[in-house]
């Protein structure tokens, strides 16, 4: 198998976790979420590297001891995350060709497993444009507006979109250009190139692999953590 470069997006400051520092920051088994995704992604011997797209001025990045690590890049992220993941496809431009497969992963997901990536990785290099990893919905789906339900929506339907996410390294960079300079509404990689008019092709993703946006999903990270650790992830 090739090696593979992941853009980590890292830049937000999560208020809506915690005003007191970002969740990235946060402990989690003994060590921080930020150290975990980092660790997960550097211990998988498909990936090359890892480009971090982060604040440079906080100050809390100087406990993570993989930031001393040769094989991540750091660099400054932008106002929003695609501007973020952007910034960081373009600091790979003198190792990565148009044609060339590129990830992107959440800095907030802390329990993805090398098989869920594998697994992506076997999928994708069949497909002249990229797959993302999704979570089928499990319970009953809702449409909600002004605090009442709307609709009771067909869940076959849906899935819930995880990370990593991977395309190809031009078609990603101008998605995300294009859709930046017309405003579009970017909510992940995989909504840009659909904008393009590409069609986005999905992997079945693990339910464990959450995305921790508020703090009562911490405990639910570690416990999930700590099931992985009796188990090959």
């Amino acid at each position: 198998m090739n090696k593979f470069w992941v853009v980590v997006a890292a830049a937000g400051s999560g208020s809506r976790f915690s005003r007191e520092r970002p969740k990235q920051f946060f402990p989690l088994n003994g060590s921080s979420v930020a150290e975990i995704t980092l660790s997960r992604l550097l211990n998988m011997p498909f990936i090359a590297g890892v480009v971090l797209v982060r604040s440079l001025a906080e100050r809390h990045w100087q406990s993570i001891s993989l930031m001393a690590d040769e094989r991540v890049i750091s660099i400054e992220g932008g106002a929003s995350r695609a501007e973020s993941v952007l910034a960081g496809l373009r600091a790979l431009s003198g190792r990565l060709q148009s044609d060339d497969w590129v990830l992107v992963h959440d800095i907030a997901r802390p329990c993805v497993r090398a098989s869920e990536v594998e697994k992506l990785i076997g999928a994708v290099v069949h497909s002249g444009v990229g797959a993302i990893l999704a979570s089928p919905v499990a319970e009953t789906l809702k449409r909600v507006e002004d605090a009442r339900v709307v609709e009771t929506c067909a869940r076959q339907h849906y899935a819930l979109a995880q990370t990593p996410q991977m395309f190809r390294y031009g078609l990603l960079t101008q998605a995300l250009s294009e859709g930046l300079a017309g405003v579009q509404d970017i909510t992940d990689e995989a909504s840009a190139i659909e904008a393009q008019g590409h069609a986005v092709s999905v992997v079945d993703g693990r339910a464990d692999n959450i995305k921790i946006t508020r703090a009562e999903q911490l405990p639910m990270a570690a416990a999930i953590l700590a099931a992985q650790e009796q188990e090959s992830v």
